[in-house]
């Protein structure tokens, strides 16, 4: 089992840039097959996709509203992925989670990830 950890959080202006962490912990965790993604879900809405590393090779994916502002990576030592946000916007608002899965196909939607994180909260005031 892979247990996620997210932090980084935090109520912040528009404009402002956050740096959210996710830790990985778990011997099943893979580094050759398993990706890391992040999530969102605001008030009222369905989780959503954000943004996703492959560990193996660092092949990323974003989701057209973050494209240009949030940049992910992967820390291969301390096995941990970074969503370094910018340009934050109140849509930013959510609650953040980070999630892993094995020889995952559909990266941008979240049915193959198999280990969740309990979220951290973003807000973007204006």
């Amino acid at each position: 089992q892979v247990k996620l950890v997210e932090s980084g959080g935090g109520l912040v202006q528009v404009g402002d840039s956050l740096n959210l962490n996710c830790e990985v912990f778990g011997r099943t965790f893979n580094r050759y097959r398993n990706t890391v993604g992040w999530f969102r879900q605001a008030p009222g809405k369905e989780r959503e996709f954000v943004a996703a590393i492959t560990w193996e090779r660092g092949t990323t994916a974003y989701a057209d509203s973050v494209k240009g502002r949030f940049t992910i990576s992967r820390d291969n030592a301390k096995l941990t992925v970074e969503l370094q946000m910018n340009s934050l916007k109140p849509e930013d608002t959510a609650i953040y989670f980070c999630a892993t899965g094995r020889d995952i196909i559909s990266t941008m939607t979240d049915l193959e990830y198999t280990s969740w994180g309990q979220g951290t909260q973003v807000t973007v005031s204006s």
